[in-house]
């Protein structure tokens, strides 16, 4: 009787078994499409704020189909052009007639806009070319537009410009990324740097910039965090204000109390002047100083606040019990304190870079020529120059770059790499 019981009840768990399994299974699907649910608003903000305008300048950087859809017979008749001399008749009457309806169509200025990028000085040479053809019947100007383009301008009998025009006719490019890095491309498909380097001392000259503003906040930081570590909760709630403040006030006007310090007249110099320290004001503002003076001011609460709270639940005991045990104040400090402050000192030391190499509004307003960073330069390119490719192209290899430095620095000198003791 009793091995009859057993038996009925090991089939019924038997038959209720998979349903059970089936009830888990759901409830873990529900579970798993809650979570979604709530993450899903932050997943579409941030392929919509973050990894699609990213993407979109990737894209750019290397795709640019603007003179192919102007011109894009004139590119046909040319591909077969050697490079050498002046192109056939054929070629010449072709672009003649494509000019003349960019002219009538008002659009020959964006021709001209992408050929001077390959070729500086040849966008007059266009421009002026366009509105001669402009007046020519259409009907005569196959036979007659090579002759006219000569007339317009000797430019037409130098190859230099047709191989400008077949550069800028490529839909896929690299030329904006060898732009970005001062190398062009000779004929005979070799790399070459340019004569004038100017992006890459930009590039150098802002990670050195961001570099020397993460020590500096560093040396202020560090100290005033384990101040604030070591204090009361009402001294250190007291200070923090102080800390929070300038997040209170608009950047624009952070900035520009800095342009009224260190201007020639300001308060910097006209305090100089009153002690007798100098008879003549410094040239403080529209520098490099300037820049990294405004900037570490700025950027210091992003190094204070994660070493403050790391720093916060250090236990003190530890310090104590190290010098107890006959270990000097300082040593103690830098094996035993220091090693544990890392993990604060890394966030604060990587905001601090990552948001200084990017930065634009104080550059632009205090550092002048001199002072300004790649982001300068990148504004510029997408704001007057219209150069929307070359900005993409400075952008993705500061993106590039950015990513192999943290990952440089996670790799040989994280809080992970550093040993206690």
């Amino acid at each position: 009787m009793a091995e009859a019981t057993t038996n009925l009840r090991t089939h019924a768990a038997k038959r209720l078994a998979p349903e059970d399994a089936r009830n888990a299974a759901r409830e873990v699907r529900a579970r798993r499409l809650r979570a979604f649910l709530f993450v899903a608003p932050l997943l579409v903000f941030v392929m919509f704020a973050f990894v699609a305008p990213i993407a979109s300048m990737l894209f750019r950087s290397a795709y640019n189909p603007t003179v192919a859809n102007l011109v894009p017979a004139s590119l046909v008749a040319i591909a077969d052009w050697d490079g050498e001399g002046r192109p056939s008749d054929d070629v010449l009457g072709q672009f003649a007639i494509d000019l003349k309806r960019l002219a009538n169509d008002r659009t020959s200025g964006q021709l001209a806009e992408e050929i001077n990028r390959f070729l500086p000085g040849t966008s007059s040479v266009v421009k002026s070319t366009a509105r001669t053809l402009r007046r020519v019947d259409d009907g005569t100007l196959a036979q007659t537009g090579p002759a006219l383009l000569l007339d317009a301008n000797d430019a037409w009998a130098e190859p230099g410009i047709w191989r400008a025009l077949q550069e800028a006719g490529k839909v896929y490019t690299t030329s904006y990324y060898l732009t970005a890095l001062d190398l062009e491309m000779t004929r005979d498909g070799s790399i070459q740097q340019r004569d004038t380097q100017i992006y890459l001392k930009l590039y150098g000259k802002t990670l050195w910039m961001a570099l020397i503003i993460t020590v500096l906040t560093l040396i202020l930081g560090y100290p005033l965090a384990f101040h604030m570590a070591q204090s009361s909760t009402s001294r250190a709630n007291f200070l923090m204000v102080f800390v929070l403040l300038p997040f209170w006030t608009s950047l624009l006007v952070r900035t520009t109390s800095w342009i009224a310090l260190l201007q020639t007249n300001g308060v910097v110099n006209s305090t100089l002047i009153a002690l007798g320290l100098t008879q003549d004001p410094f040239e403080l503002l529209y520098t490099q100083f300037s820049t990294i003076i405004a900037m570490t001011h700025i950027l210091l609460p992003f190094m204070v606040l994660p070493l403050y709270s790391v720093m916060r639940g250090i236990d003190p005991s530890y310090m104590r019990a190290a010098m107890s045990m006959g270990s000097r104040p300082i040593p103690a400090f830098l094996k035993i304190y220091l090693p544990m402050s890392l993990p604060g000192l890394s966030a604060g030391a990587l905001l601090v870079f990552i948001i200084s190499v990017g930065y634009y509004i104080t550059p632009a307003l205090v550092g002048g020529t001199d002072g300004q960073m790649i982001s300068n330069i990148i504004a510029f390119h997408m704001q007057q120059s219209n150069n929307w490719e070359l900005a993409a192209a400075l952008g993705s290899l500061l993106l590039f770059l950015i990513i192999a430095l943290y990952w440089l620095y996670d790799r040989f000198i994280g809080a992970g790499n550093i040993k206690l003791g």
